[in-house]
């Protein structure tokens, strides 16, 4: 843009500043109406704190048994109407015409029927079906070789084959029902696998060297066997905080340590090896609140599997030196499986009023073919952490950590689907809720002297001290007595739901669990109902540890103390399953059958070759131990034989090749 001559831009700028001062006054002069209006003194404001509150109404508690159903909904109510009458219409047009004569005969139609009114009800949508399959697996190796101070020793160790530790472990499953079944990819094979649960469980039963309990209903908690009223907690034997709290510690100690070299003397030479401590959990929380209704017709069968089978086997055979006569802490083994089965009823007896009023009318949703409800879990965890070292003590501390791994595992799952008043099955109903928990541990520790090895300073050996933890609860929704014939009024109801067209006798509509309902809702299922859940978790772990502690070569240190920690591995499996099997009553057409079972034991080997001296001489609290046939000769490696480890295998550490 071109610019302008010296006297256009000075009128520009007289202009401008014109303008602005011309605002300014406007603004002053409309100032000046409102400022000297001033605001009344005399008014008196009520403050909120002067203001009384109070209310009627007093909170309550939670109470989880409320009974609560919201208000029933407007439903469109048919328009009436008034058909005239043909005598009323025919004298309306006779007013203006001559009267007939006498002799006529007069024909008079009775009025038409008025149509009844009918009432529409809302649509309700059907629960689909839910299946899920998890699988977590951890598969860690973490068999170190090491080899610290001038010991002038080589290092060539022995650790247990990882195929020998998976071999000795299914040697262990394989003894007990349910431990082979796979995943079902079909509705018949999900059938079949209920019913083939329900017959191992039943051939268990019969055998009887496991079994705990087996009922048509099991309440109450058990803890390795026993019925008690009050179980163990996790937190009183194993605190995962104290872990974290532990590392903090151990950074402060490092530093405290090196402040310690850096201005003064060192402390008296001493050695301390941690090669166990390693912590695996697997945990599943599953609640399955899909669909229930406060009556259940099914005309077939009514199959109904819970399942909870838990094992602890440790293989503990140490072997300490001459020379570490009564540095063993002594710290035991703990192994608890705890188990608990609960059921609520889920009807609603409990209220305090029941309504006269029954419903006169009700909707149908249908579901054609069958309702799978499949919670599929398996929690796998395997560590190797065979650890070999040479340690002689030097003119300071020396800490090695070889172990100290963790693994955990965990699912979550909550399924909440849809209520309804009445459930119709036209097929047959298969529940089962099955946990299978299984911790084995291969703990027999090797720690000795050599060349020559001796000290007069303090020692500690601590080789066992692991704890194995199964605990697992199944909590069913429906009262174990709630079952009943069905009446030939469900039998027409269902004949006439797979026609098109259900039809509701009276004799259905006067249920008492019905009262006080305006309307029904109703599913009808054509199939089978199927509701599958099942977790699997198994933690294996093999801490085979061979220490030997040396005398320094040049400079032997005979004063030091020694402290070699090889056990205090911990191994969790939780488990719970909430499972919504009916609000009310369920009517069975057909057979109904019930089965609860539980199995518990304790596998506690003094040798790892599962050979050798009686396990009770070993620890008093083995409940159950192998049969004669796993202590027969055989010709093949057992599970406990040492076989020489290959080096260049990737599962090992670079270490064990370098210091070979």
């Amino acid at each position: 843009m071109l610019g302008m001559d010296k006297t256009t831009e000075e009128i520009s700028h007289f202009i401008g500043i014109f303008h602005t001062s011309l605002e300014a006054a406007r603004q002053r002069d409309s100032y000046d109406d409102f400022s000297f209006s001033l605001p009344r003194q005399d008014v008196q404001s009520n403050t909120s704190e002067s203001e009384t509150f109070a209310t009627p109404f007093e909170l309550l508690g939670y109470d989880p048994f409320l009974f609560y159903r919201p208000v029933a909904p407007l439903f469109p109510k048919a328009t009436f109407w008034e058909v005239p009458s043909p005598v009323m219409a025919a004298q309306s047009v006779v007013e203006w015409r001559e009267s007939p004569p006498p002799d006529t005969q007069l024909m008079v139609r009775m009025p038409a029927p008025v149509p009844a009114a009918e009432i529409e009800m809302p649509p309700i949508e059907p629960v689909g079906s839910v299946l899920n399959y998890i699988q977590q697996h951890i598969i860690l190796s973490d068999n170190d070789v090491f080899s610290v101070g001038n010991h002038a020793l080589a290092v060539v160790g022995t650790t247990m084959a990882t195929k020998s530790l998976l071999d000795a472990a299914d040697m262990i499953t394989s003894m007990f029902p349910l431990s082979d079944v796979e995943a079902p990819g079909s509705v018949d094979e999900m059938i079949s696998l209920v019913k083939t649960a329900a017959e191992a469980l039943d051939v268990a039963a019969q055998e009887g060297d496991f079994l705990v309990a087996q009922t048509g209903a099991l309440s109450g908690s058990y803890v390795n066997g026993e019925l008690v009223t009050e179980v163990p907690r996790l937190e009183d034997y194993h605190s995962f905080e104290d872990e974290e709290d532990e590392g903090s510690d151990d950074a402060a100690g490092d530093a405290g340590d090196l402040a310690l070299a850096n201005s003064g003397p060192l402390a008296e030479a001493s050695v301390t090896i941690e090669a166990g401590e390693n912590v695996l959990v697997n945990n599943a929380v599953l609640k399955t609140l899909w669909t229930g209704a406060k009556v259940t017709a099914v005309l077939g069968d009514h199959v109904e599997v819970n399942a909870i089978v838990q094992i602890n086997a440790i293989w503990d055979e140490d072997d300490l030196g001459v020379a570490f006569a009564g540095w063993n802490s002594g710290d035991p083994n703990q192994l608890f499986n705890i188990a608990s089965f609960e059921r609520e009823g889920g009807s609603t007896d409990g209220q305090d009023t029941i309504s006269e009023a029954f419903p006169a009318f009700w909707t149908v949703t249908k579901i054609s073919g069958d309702l799978m409800i499949v919670n599929w879990i398996e929690q796998y965890t395997f560590v190797s952490d065979q650890d070999i070292g040479i340690v002689s003590a030097s003119g300071g501390h020396a800490h090695i950590v070889s172990g100290g791994n963790t693994g955990v595992n965990h699912v979550s799952i909550y399924e909440l689907g849809f209520a309804y008043d009445l459930i119709i099955i036209g097929g047959s109903v298969y529940d089962a809720s099955i946990i299978q928990q299984f911790n084995i541990l291969f703990d027999s520790d090797t720690v000795d002297g050599a060349g020559g090895f001796e000290t007069s300073g303090a020692g500690t050996v601590s080789s066992s001290g692991n704890l194995l933890w199964n605990q697992a609860t199944i909590f069913n929704i429906g009262a174990a007595d709630r079952f009943e014939g069905l009446s030939q009024d469900y039998v027409n109801a269902a004949m006439s739901a797979a026609g098109g067209e259900l039809d509701l006798s009276a004799e259905i509509l006067d249920d008492p669990a019905f009262a006080g309902l305006a309307g029904l809702r109703v599913l009808y299922i054509s199939g089978d109902m199927i509701n599958l859940q099942l977790v699997r978790q198994t933690n294996i772990v093999g801490d085979n540890d061979q220490i030997a502690l040396a005398m320094d070569a040049m400079v032997p240190r005979t004063g030091a103390s020694y402290v070699v920690e090889t056990g205090g591995n911990t191994l969790v499996n939780n488990a719970a399953i909430l499972d919504l099997d009916s609000l009310g009553k369920t009517y069975v057409g057909g057979e109904q059958y019930s089965q609860e079972t539980l199995i518990q034991a304790e596998f506690i080997s003094s040798r790892p070759d599962l050979g050798g001296q009686d396990p009770t001489l070993l620890a008093s609290e083995a409940v159950l131990f192998l049969d004669d046939s796993m202590l027969e000769p055989d010709p093949d490696p057992a599970p406990g034989v040492l076989i020489v480890a290959d080096h260049t295998q990737s599962q090992d550490d670079g270490l064990q090749t370098i210091l070979h």
